[in-house]
């Protein structure tokens, strides 16, 4: 049988607050023209639930939510008392932390798996992704996603772009992106977008390493903790298949 034609779904758009990290970090991964058949696809599904954590910590990190404190087997977050952030999902892993410290790897772990789904809800909310299905042979249902009109994944890349292949100086949200593209070890597959050049790996492991440049100094408690984060999903990526 013929493949049916995509069903529509109306354009969403929400009154939402800005835009996590970690939605962001979602939207640059976003493929609209990868998958079976250009349906879409994420890069990097296999260490999605890690790195979309590791971007959770680092925006608790980048609006000082959290602080890195050693413990016992090495460094530990923990959050900042009477400094909880108003995102629901920021706060539930800033709730999770507030109980006692706990080591980057347990955190990854804990709050990582129940991420995307959520996240991916808010992209198709602002108009960022459009969420719809396909049959094929008149049996299978097939989620496809398809590129919003926002053009906010333009501007994310783009400012990405600029940092890795221009030099350009990052702001601190747009170094914390680089790093977890870069320690995830997804940015090889934005080659289209972002070539994956020596120099752009360089800057691309400068930013996993905290080294955001001069301007950056007044950031170094949130470097510190960005960079730590990083090496982490780095060694958590690491074991897991690509």
């Amino acid at each position: 049988m013929a493949q049916q034609p995509e069903e529509p779904q109306t354009d969403r758009r929400t009154e939402a607050g800005p835009a996590t990290l970690a939605e962001d970090l979602l939207l640059l991964l976003f493929q609209p023209d990868a998958g079976l058949r250009g349906t879409g696809a994420i890069a990097g599904e296999n260490t999605l639930f890690y790195v979309l954590a590791g971007a959770v910590l680092a925006d608790l990190g980048l609006g000082e939510h959290v602080r890195t404190v050693p413990g016992r087997g090495g460094v530990r977050v923990e959050a900042v008392a009477e400094r909880p952030p108003s995102d629901d999902i920021l706060r539930s892993a800033w709730d999770y932390l507030a109980e006692k410290p706990r080591g980057v790897q347990s955190v990854l772990a804990a709050i990582g798996p129940t991420l995307r789904g959520p996240l991916l809800d808010r992209l198709v909310e602002r108009g960022d992704i459009r969420r719809s299905t396909r049959k094929t042979l008149g049996l299978f249902t097939t989620e496809v996603l398809k590129a919003g009109g926002t053009g906010r994944r333009a501007g994310l890349l783009r400012d990405v772009r600029d940092v890795l292949v221009e030099g350009v100086e990052p702001q601190p949200r747009v170094a914390a992106l680089g790093a977890l593209l870069s320690g995830s070890g997804t940015l090889p597959q934005l080659d289209r977008e972002i070539p994956w050049t020596t120099p752009v790996i360089t800057r691309a492991k400068d930013l996993e390493r905290g080294n955001w440049g001069a301007g950056a100094a007044a950031e170094a408690v949130t470097r510190t903790v960005t960079a730590t984060i990083v090496n982490n999903v780095v060694v958590a990526a690491a074991v897991l298949p690509r």
